[in-house]
């Protein structure tokens, strides 16, 4: 399910390198003050962003254009700094003993921007209608592991006994299973509240959503921006240090990024394909160029001949593995906007180690990798062509040929990428398992966890394990790290956990992809967060 957002992500990016007409950034704000937020500057600041997909409802937005706003119109039971690290917002508390009921509790006084209070009942709707299949809610599967989810039938997780209010302040969670990491996912959007006035009409609330987050909508013209003010109700960590926040909609990258050199736009999240190579030396310290929550890879399905469990499907993953010079291609096709993997996570995650045993089989090493595939060749011979399968409409021709390139001039078979028109046809052949080859693959992170990363690819069965891979050490590691006491024994697990997939390699890693963007002159403050998106409410503003 996450691939689908992931895709969405990259699409945009394809939209910019596709060069389609600009819809300009015209009188999208301007300087005046609207009140100010904590006096530490009035000025409104305008940032890229895209037409929403969906009308803004938390639980059915999962695209980046309608995600950034949503993020600031709301406020969850925690938010996550720009590390990464959770911290309560709305929650008190969130407490279990056993990591399977969980009791949640409310600070006092919240409120929504229109007064209403912030109440367990709020929470406890929001959710369970998020989770109704009826609702179809793009994020529904977010509430599988509460119990009476069903993606089956209407099924209500509060009928189902997975939700109880308690009082006004406190509400129960009961899991179908232990699950240690489940309050790092409670900042994610599916998670967020909502007025009881929403479900009068929930399509007329989405297209001007009442919050309780840091700001409040005040437009939302369709494909041209949306305008939001501070919500002086709020009062949560993270409060507006400006007078405002204004989403210019773009349809091309390349007029965004001129606007930002013009001090027509003060921040920008993506930097076009045209202007990777000189954005740093053009912005100077207003770029950014860092790692984020994302990760990727190619997947060989484990039933393809010659790339079983067995020897020689081993000796061959981890030969293509040593391969492939992660560092030249980094340098040269992304220009330093990726950076070689050396696990299966990211970086931004806490628990994250670059020293996980194993992770030597990422080291480009031409010899060893020959010696392997010949070994491998020995058990039984390989003929015909390696492919990559890729979607041409997102930037991925030039690292999927720089790959095979490396995969073919090291080993000395044939290797190629195989190209399909969309992500969606790319996609029905992987779900299919109708390829012959490998497919491109990757994982943006839902919330900051090291089992986001693992489990739902991994794990035997999961939703987004394309290869088929299935090793009931993996499974069991990953069981075990979920019902851990601690978020740091859990961690403990899933790098055990990763010390498996590098001897098993049901997915060769990469890169991890940077964030690159950057800001005007016009602002101060701008920081760029775990999961790619620039803190906007801490920009400061004239």
């Amino acid at each position: 399910m996450k691939i689908r957002r992931f895709a969405g992500l990259t699409a945009m990016v394809a939209a910019g390198a596709l060069a389609l007409s600009a819809c300009g950034s015209g009188d999208t704000g301007s300087d005046d003050a609207t009140g100010a937020a904590d006096g530490a500057s009035t000025g409104i600041v305008i940032a890229n962003g895209t037409e929403p997909q969906n009308p803004l409802i938390p639980t059915n937005t999962n695209e980046v254009g309608g995600g950034r706003i949503i993020d600031l119109l709301f406020a969850g039971l925690v938010y996550y700094d720009a590390d990464g690290a959770p911290h309560n917002d709305v929650a008190e508390s969130i407490t279990s003993d056993d990591n399977t009921t969980w009791t949640i509790k409310l600070k006092d006084g919240q409120t929504f921007s229109d007064g209403t209070p912030v109440h367990a009942e709020n929470f406890v709707k929001a959710w369970d209608y998020g989770a109704l299949l009826s609702n179809k809610q793009l994020s529904s599967y977010f509430f599988e592991s509460i119990k009476g989810y069903s993606a089956d039938e209407d099924a209500s997780l509060v009928d189902g006994g997975g939700l109880t209010v308690d009082d006004d302040l406190t509400f129960t969670v009961v899991l179908t299973g232990p699950e240690s990491d489940f309050p790092l996912r409670l900042g994610y959007s599916a998670y967020y509240p909502l007025p009881l006035s929403a479900f009068d009409d929930m399509e007329a609330f989405g297209e001007a959503p009442i919050g309780n987050g840091p700001y409040k909508l005040d437009e939302w013209n369709h494909n041209v921006e949306a305008k939001m003010s501070p919500n002086e109700s709020y009062t949560g960590d993270r409060q507006a240090k400006n007078g405002g926040v204004t989403f210019a909609f773009y349809t091309d990258l390349n007029a965004a990024y001129n606007d930002l050199l013009a001090g027509n736009l003060d921040v920008l999240d993506q930097i076009p394909d045209s202007e990777i190579a000189n954005f740093e030396s053009d912005l100077g310290d207003r770029a950014v160029n860092q790692p984020a929550a994302i990760f990727q890879s190619f997947t060989i399905n484990v039933n393809l001949p010659h790339f079983g469990m067995d020897e020689e499907g081993l000796l061959r993953r981890a030969a293509l593995s040593m391969a492939i010079d992660r560092d030249q291609i980094t340098d040269v096709i992304f220009q330093g906007t990726r950076t070689p993997a050396t696990d299966f996570t990211s970086p931004v995650i806490n628990g994250w180690s670059d020293s996980v045993p194993g992770n030597e089989v990422l080291k480009f090493d031409a010899a060893k990798a020959k010696d392997l595939w010949t070994q491998a060749d020995a058990i039984s011979p390989y003929s015909g062509t390696f492919t990559i399968a890729y979607n041409a409409d997102g930037p991925h021709q030039a690292w999927v040929e720089a790959v095979a390139n490396s995969i073919k001039n090291t080993l000395g078979i044939d290797a190629e990428g195989l190209s399909y028109p969309d992500f969606a046809t790319l996609r029905a052949d992987v779900t299919n398992r109708t390829l012959t080859g490998a497919n491109r693959s990757g994982w943006q992170a839902d919330y900051p966890s090291l089992f986001n990363f693992l489990g739902p690819l991994y794990g035997t069965g999961a939703g987004s394990n394309d290869g088929d891979y299935s090793n009931p050490d993996v499974d069991r590691l990953l069981s075990e790290g979920l019902s851990a006491d601690s978020v740091e024994a859990a961690n403990a697990k899933f790098q055990e956990v990763q010390e498996q997939l590098f001897k098993d390699l049901p997915a060769i890693p990469l890169w991890y992809q940077n964030v690159s963007g950057g800001s005007a002159e016009t602002v101060d403050n701008v920081e760029f967060g775990w999961n790619s998106v620039p803190l906007l409410y801490e920009v400061t503003k004239g």
